[in-house]
């Protein structure tokens, strides 16, 4: 396992947490304030009260995030593949000229 390359001290939705991670403390800080962000864009738009309910659906709209950016990487990747497959013909069909 990794060990921990840096540590940050983040205030997430009113909260401070000590984060150790193996990614530097401004990346750190970075992500927590996209998720503070993101928890008090929710709570804006919302009647939900509750830190935690607001924590789960937040929670739930990255990871939904997270699996369209995926879904949206392996699209790119098979149309790339199949691009090259099709040039890849055209080489060989020109290479036997």
């Amino acid at each position: 396992m990794e060990s921990p390359k840096g540590s940050a001290k983040v205030t997430i939705f009113g909260n401070e947490y000590q984060v150790q991670a193996s990614e530097d403390p401004g990346y750190i800080e970075k992500i927590a304030r996209y998720v503070d962000g993101k928890m008090r864009e929710l709570q804006s738009r919302s009647t939900i009260s509750s830190s935690t309910k607001i924590a789960i659906l937040v929670a739930m709209n990255i990871a939904d995030e997270l699996h369209k950016e995926l879904e949206a990487k392996e699209a790119t990747q098979r149309d790339v593949d199949e691009r090259a497959g099709a040039l890849e013909l055209i080489l060989e069909g020109q290479a036997g000229d």
